[in-house]
């Protein structure tokens, strides 16, 4: 989660014409601006999007027949989300550090506490596997709900959290500040952003679940990411910028709002681009359809 000030020109011109993946004729819709810093949106089996206003710590529902509703209270200041196999909200709980589960009746069970005996940077976005492993980035912004200043841990790194065991592997510790990240359905390769540098890396998963073969797919960061069918990138920040599966850039989606923090597919038919820009949350409807 970053805060930045970007102006804005030409919004909604043009859409469909400068990104082929946009439905024909689609502008972005606002669906609510009374946030304080959206993030983290996340899609269950139905297609209903499960989004956090991080400094507010809660979660809200965005359902499919457009019905936006408060969810959850008291997150532990949720961040980045992720949905499970069998419907448990996973969440980047960065109070403390932890990453959680939450059940669909609302059960909070924590899944991880801290690495080696030292607290997290914080935990920001995530993304699981196949077998229900958890790949997350840990960079550290400082939250004026911390007491402590400064980090426990020397960087700022991508772990992997096993399903079913508490202690998280390191995967990549030579990054600047990493942030958005997301895999692709058959867990074969992994993107993560490196915010700070301004680049987006490509690794192939082994399948042990460690990292290889880092390649640099982009040279734009990104707060949050998301992929389509057609194995298309989306990433986060000043506006939505879509590149495709060989990183040639496809075009940039205007929003008008200072920062986009992070964006999901939803909807029943998962064509819809749900988009968390600071204080407000927007649809855009497309012609394709994401994968998550």
């Amino acid at each position: 989660m970053t805060f930045l000030s970007i102006s804005w020109s030409g919004f909604g011109q043009g859409l469909s014409d400068s990104v082929a993946v946009v439905a024909p004729g689609a502008t972005v819709k606002k669906i609510s601006d009374q946030f304080a810093f959206t993030e983290g949106p996340a899609v269950d089996k139905k297609g209903v999007i499960y989004f956090t206003d991080q400094p507010n710590d809660k979660i809200w529902k965005y359902d499919t027949d457009g019905t936006l509703s408060l969810y959850m209270d008291k997150t532990g200041r949720s961040n980045g989300l992720y949905f499970d196999k069998a419907g448990n909200l996973i969440s980047c709980a960065d109070e403390k550090d932890e990453l959680w589960s939450i059940s669909p009746d609302k059960k909070i069970t924590v899944l991880m506490t801290d690495y080696k005996g030292q607290r997290m940077n914080g935990p920001n976005d995530l993304w699981l596997d196949p077998k229900g492993g958890i790949y997350f980035t840990d960079p550290y912004y400082q939250r004026d709900y911390w007491e402590r200043k400064k980090p426990d841990i020397d960087g700022q790194k991508v772990y992997y959290l096993p399903k079913g065991q508490k202690e998280a592997i390191l995967m990549d510790g030579d990054l600047m500040q990493p942030n958005g990240i997301v895999g692709t359905p058959d867990g074969k390769y992994l993107y993560v952003a490196d915010i700070r540098a301004s680049k987006t890396y490509k690794y192939e998963i082994k399948p042990d679940g460690t990292l290889t073969n880092r390649q640099l797919y982009v040279a734009q960061g990104s707060d949050g990411m998301t992929l389509d069918s057609q194995g298309n990138l989306y990433l986060s920040g000043k506006g939505v910028t879509v590149y495709d599966p060989t990183g040639k850039k496809m075009g940039n989606i205007p929003v008008p709002s200072r920062w986009v923090g992070n964006i999901c597919f939803g909807g029943k038919d998962r064509k819809t681009l749900f988009i968390t820009a600071t204080e407000s949350i927007y649809t855009l409807q497309m012609k394709a359809k994401g994968v998550e």
